[in-house]
């Protein structure tokens, strides 16, 4: 399930009700394409507590179409590789600190 921008905003401006939504709209676009802007240079990126986004390069290769069996060549390609953080490892396991 992925997360939808509305929602985030509409949970950042339940959050923090002192901040106007279109401020809120604005601020999250600006920390979406600096995000985007840093993968793009292949730059890594950290969220503390939450984990890092870094490029990776994916080799071509050859595979299979599950539907109907023919071959297919997948062209070399890059790829967004994410780990999560120690304290969201914690988090989502249920451990404690």
């Amino acid at each position: 399930m992925g997360v939808v921008k509305s929602k985030l905003l509409k949970q950042i401006s339940n959050s923090f009700p002192n901040f106007q939504k279109k401020d809120l709209a604005k601020i999250t676009d600006i920390i979406l394409i600096e995000l985007k802007k840093a993968l793009k240079r292949g730059e890594r990126v950290e969220i503390r507590g939450w984990g890092s986004l870094s490029v990776r390069n994916q080799k071509s290769s050859i595979r299979r179409n599950p539907k109907t069996g023919d071959k297919v060549a997948v062209p070399a390609k890059k790829v967004i590789y994410w780990k999560m953080s120690k304290e969201m490892f914690k988090k989502i396991n249920n451990e404690k600190e």
